[in-house]
């Protein structure tokens, strides 16, 4: 501001050429003088803090910022564990972004005896809905019998044992449905499909799962780090030490901690070849799983599980208002986990698995998108991909005295579990792993602090409190944010009030909300990932949200806001 000013002084004084000279020499010489204090100070600063981090000493490092890692972040940090977490690209960017979506107990697990991961998850289902109702709702599944593949009575036998072996209160019970009469006969193929069962499951936004989770870790006291990628780990005196090089900027520090969790997904290897000094006893496997979207193809609301004759099923699943989601595949994958893409062989299967079932064929031609993932799957030696376990496992490894814990494995339904156990592992060597424990179940997660059955009444009280909202704006709101959905929407009067429009309902209030408390970086994290509004914007709008997300983006150094504004 001095520099300012004294530039503005001698534009004050423009009589004499000489003197104004003089006065623009000396103006320019203290801004820059000004600008270089400035720099040293922040370059003092910056030496402060990462001295101060070396300094400080962590309970808890974990390296992957999935549903795994962020799970155990937050209840490590409600335990009073002082918690670090770094991700090298954006929280939910690998795996746990590109799931089929779903909380389930997983009713296909049965036919390979996997009895104990399925009562687990089923348990798990109505925890995490009681937790996070505005991500996480009731969705009821059509299962029709198929002539010549699993008979109905081993349907109706399955189903039974999922209504009753998972301690289910909330979600109504299987039901038989003659197909020829219901609603939900209606798509199919006619005279092909007359009875079947329908069952219920829940459907979850799976990133803003993660997201959450991260942002209740956070808000609890979790140092949460993304776009930081652990490029060294090494142990000095029994303390892990791990290096992390900002991926935006190449900046590089350097955090101590007693205790480090792998939890890099599949890139756990990976983790463990950065200088951890273990060579790990379990194997990973990548195993595939591709999805397609394409236009809405039915009118009710319930979803689709179909039987295939080589013995897969495919999931057929409203999605997002006016899409179809349907998926998904299972094959073994060999190379980089970031680069994996739907092959056209897959998008092909799922487009010919399906229209054996429904009366208007899918095509190829009808996919509006695509996404692939790789699940980073323990190597049990099952031939077949479709069959490896989805059970997590644990590597515990104490080279040179100070732990370390590998994660192989798991489903999203079951990340809180998972980090129970993992927590119950690392107890020796935690302060407070014993603290809080079983907290996870019973506290919300940010926005989700009402009943299961209030997210309509919460969208019509958005459009009570802001008029300017419509229906699906406001309802899409509640879905995303539930009770804070406020915080963002502020004080506003007007649509106007919540700044430029980058389209298809997302505002300028909503990225800078997005920047501030829920680490989005890019268009991508905003709309793949905070949302699916890349469904609904075109790539000239999305290029458009980008470039301006790139002049307002805050430094990594500054730290974000808790939901609730608080700095």
């Amino acid at each position: 501001m001095a520099g300012c000013f004294a530039a503005e002084r001698s534009r004050n004084f423009p009589s004499r050429k000489p003197r104004g000279h003089r006065h623009f020499v000396v103006a320019f010489t203290f801004g820059c003088d000004l600008i270089q204090t400035e720099s040293e100070i922040a370059e003092a600063k910056a030496s402060r803090r990462g001295k101060r981090r070396l300094e400080r000493i962590f309970d808890l490092a974990i390296i992957g910022g999935g549903v795994n890692g962020c799970g155990i972040a937050r209840d490590a940090a409600g335990r009073g564990n002082s918690v670090f977490l770094c991700e090298m690209n954006d929280l939910a960017s690998g795996t746990s972004s590109w799931s089929t979506k779903l909380v389930h107990g997983g009713l296909r697990y049965l036919e390979y005896y996997e009895f104990r991961l399925v009562r687990e998850a089923l348990i798990e289902r109505e925890i995490l809905w009681g937790i996070a109702p505005h991500i996480i709702r009731p969705l009821r599944f059509v299962l029709p019998h198929h002539d010549g593949l699993r008979p109905a009575w081993l349907l109706r036998l399955g189903l039974f044992l999922y209504d009753h072996i998972g301690g289910r209160h909330l979600l109504p019970p299987t039901r038989s449905v003659d197909l020829t009469r219901d609603e939900v006969g209606k798509p199919l193929v006619p005279h092909r499909f007359t009875k079947g069962f329908e069952y219920s499951d829940c459907f979850v936004d799976d990133a803003r799962l993660v997201v959450l989770t991260a942002r209740d870790a956070a808000d609890r006291g979790a140092e949460i780090r993304t776009r930081s990628r652990a490029v060294e780990i090494r142990q000095t005196d029994g303390i892990w030490q791990v290096t992390v090089e900002n991926t935006f900027g190449g900046e590089r520090s350097t955090i101590r901690a007693r205790v480090l969790v792998n939890a890099g997904g599949p890139w756990v290897e990976q983790v463990l070849a950065a200088g951890s000094g273990v060579n790990a006893r379990a194997k990973v496997r990548l195993v595939q799983g591709s999805h397609i979207v394409v236009r809405k193809l039915y009118q009710h609301d319930r979803a689709y599980m179909f039987q295939n004759s080589d013995g897969r099923i495919v999931f057929v699943i409203p999605y997002q208002d006016d899409f179809t989601l349907i998926g998904t595949t299972d094959r073994d994958y060999d190379g980089d986990p970031a680069k994996v893409k739907a092959s056209a062989e897959e998008i092909q299967y799922l487009c010919d698995s399906v229209s054996e079932y429904l009366a208007n064929p899918v095509k190829p031609s009808d996919v509006v998108w695509t996404y692939a993932g790789v699940r980073p799957l323990y190597d049990d030696g099952a031939s077949d991909a479709k069959a490896a376990t989805r059970e997590y496992v644990f590597e515990l490894d104490t080279p040179g005295g100070a732990p370390l814990l590998s994660i192989y494995g798991g489903k999203i339904t079951t990340h809180r579990r998972l980090a129970e156990e993992a927590l119950e592992k690392l107890g020796p060597y935690l302060n407070g792993s014993k603290a809080r424990e079983g907290w996870t179940g019973k506290a919300p997660l940010p926005g989700g602090d009402m009943d299961v059955s209030a997210v309509p009444a919460l969208s019509a009280e958005l459009v009570r409190n802001y008029p300017f909202l419509t229906a699906s704006h406001a309802n899409r709101l509640a879905h995303a944010y539930g009770t804070r959905a406020g915080k963002l929407l502020g004080t506003a009067k007007s649509l106007g009030d919540l700044g430029r429009s980058f389209g298809a309902s997302l505002t300028e209030a909503e990225v800078r909300y997005l920047m501030q408390t829920e680490w989005a970086c890019t268009a991508e994290d905003v709309v793949w990932r905070r949302s699916k509004l890349g469904l609904r914007l075109t790539s000239s709008e999305i290029a458009a949200l980008d470039d301006w997300i790139s002049a307002h983006r805050v430094s990594p150094e500054s730290p974000l806001r808790e939901a609730g504004g608080r700095p």
